[in-house]
């Protein structure tokens, strides 16, 4: 094991390195450096994942509208993207932005909008409603991501981003999917 800190027994030591020694003693031999990586990254994702639906249902809406109305709103003025552009921004397929598009019309944050280039062609706009829905939303949502990583200092956070960002890149690749660049 690659563990610099003391292994199991050291203060900083946690379940992950137990399940990683765990598998050292049992099979000698085995590569088991992963186990510290991918362990802590699945269970922070469990984490993250009920935390950020707790949120959202706390702030009054669902993932998937955030996600459409972050998508517009990250696009700058008008505030305005195609059904193609939200699907590739939102890594979603057409089938799932025109079920987000449809439920956040009926609820008045976005509306579609004929292109004056092209007739045929349609934009997603947000609404001034959808606008200060996601104003809020995201004020709201980031200041409580930000206080979960208090612990971590803007070096480490800075660092730790880096690293993610090189190990899902070469995820992506080796999962044959493009890299995910834009806003």
């Amino acid at each position: 094991m690659n563990d610099t800190r003391g292994g199991a027994n050291s203060p900083s030591s946690d379940a992950v390195d137990e399940i990683q020694l765990a598998w050292l003693r049992e099979r000698p031999g085995t590569p088991v450096s992963s186990i510290g990586v991918i362990t802590r990254i699945w269970q922070i994702s469990k984490l993250l994942e009920e935390d950020r639906r707790e949120t959202m249902l706390r702030l009054g809406m669902d993932s998937a509208t955030r996600d459409l109305l972050s998508a517009l709103r990250r696009a700058g003025e008008p505030y305005r993207l195609t059904a193609s552009e939200l699907a590739h921004r939102m890594l979603v397929t057409a089938g799932a932005v025109s079920q987000r598009v449809a439920r956040a019309e009926k609820a008045g944050l976005v509306r579609r909008v004929r292109s004056t280039e092209d007739r045929r062609g349609v934009f997603i706009e947000l609404t001034a409603e959808g606008h200060a829905t996601i104003e809020r939303t995201v004020d709201l949502l980031l200041r409580h991501e930000d206080e979960l990583l208090a612990e971590l200092s803007a070096q480490d956070r800075d660092q730790l981003a880096d690293l993610l960002r090189a190990l899902l890149r070469s995820l992506r690749r080796r999962a044959g999917l493009p890299d995910v660049t834009g806003p």
